[in-house]
């Protein structure tokens, strides 16, 4: 993982605090997360929306960051099935957005579609041939085709056979695990990481890898009409290898919001010392939820 900014000084002792309002008064503009953060997958949490609507009315830009491996049109529409309402963000950015790219390098060739029917969209206008594995030249990935019941290790003899014949993989969206509702369930992430114990090799799409922040920062500048300061950013996220991590691979101040991902039982200065024992970056501060 390449560092393309200095990281911010992480505390010694994270803080868990209340209220976002205080860090958004040295900010211009949020990287958020949305899965975890603005909804759970079933249920909004409105508190988080009234705090990015807030943030914006003060004159502050929120973009949504998020793995999703779909465009940027698709997750929109989710937000509305859901309830996530448009006065809390400004722009959404997705990792499908950051992989259609990657894709495109395989116009008119073969490639094996990893995943549910629903992320069809990310091959729109791309160019390439969705066929059966053991026609394709590479592998797009972008989750388990019933997450419900599956895991990676259900795709293990299916890789296997893929590494065998040496074939490349993008991963649109480089989270392990989410949590959807009161369930736990694995993402493409799972599925490439085991596709590289395994030998294979895998292109990341997304969070904490560089180039989606890089767009965000071009998106960021176009929005408010001039560069923005890294200082001046803060990422809001769940993930501890994706959203805080890509914060400090970003060279950005990050909040950690508690999830069911990784805290069992409370988030306390105990729980939060586990979480980050070993993680790549650390937060300045930590919620249990994004709250004004």
């Amino acid at each position: 993982m390449k560092k393309v900014n200095a990281s911010p000084p992480a505390p010694a002792v994270i803080p868990l605090v209340s209220s976002v309002a205080p860090l958004a008064a040295a900010t211009d503009a949020w990287l958020v997360d949305i899965w975890g953060v603005m909804h759970n997958g079933v249920r909004p949490f409105l508190d988080a929306a009234r705090a990015c609507t807030t943030f914006r009315r003060i004159g502050g830009t929120v973009i949504l960051l998020s793995n999703a491996p779909r465009p940027a049109a698709s997750v929109a529409e989710q937000l509305d099935r859901i309830g996530v309402p448009h006065s809390a963000y400004d722009l959404i950015l997705t990792s499908g957005d950051a992989a259609r790219a990657m894709i495109g390098k395989y116009e008119g060739q073969p490639v094996y579609h990893l995943g549910p029917v629903r992320d069809r969209a990310i091959f729109a206008g791309s160019g390439v041939i969705c066929t059966p594995l053991q026609d394709a030249q590479a592998i797009v990935c972008t989750g388990l085709f019933d997450d419900e019941i599956e895991t990676p290790e259900d795709y293990r003899d299916e890789l296997l056979a893929a590494h065998a014949r040496s074939l490349p993989m993008i991963c649109a969206n480089p989270d392990l695990k989410v949590e959807r509702g009161n369930k736990i369930i694995w993402c493409a992430g799972g599925v490439a990481a085991l596709y590289e114990t395994l030998g294979g090799n895998v292109s990341y799409a997304g969070k904490p890898f560089e180039p989606i922040y890089e767009f965000a920062f071009e998106e960021l500048a176009r929005l408010r009409g001039a560069r923005v300061a890294r200082d001046r950013v803060l990422a809001i996220g769940d993930g501890v290898k994706t959203d805080i991590a890509g914060a400090g691979v970003a060279g950005v101040r990050s909040v950690f919001i508690a999830s069911g991902i990784h805290v069992d039982g409370g988030l306390d200065a105990q729980a939060l010392e586990r979480i980050f024992a070993d993680a790549p970056a650390r937060p300045v501060a930590a919620m249990a939820e994004l709250v004004w």
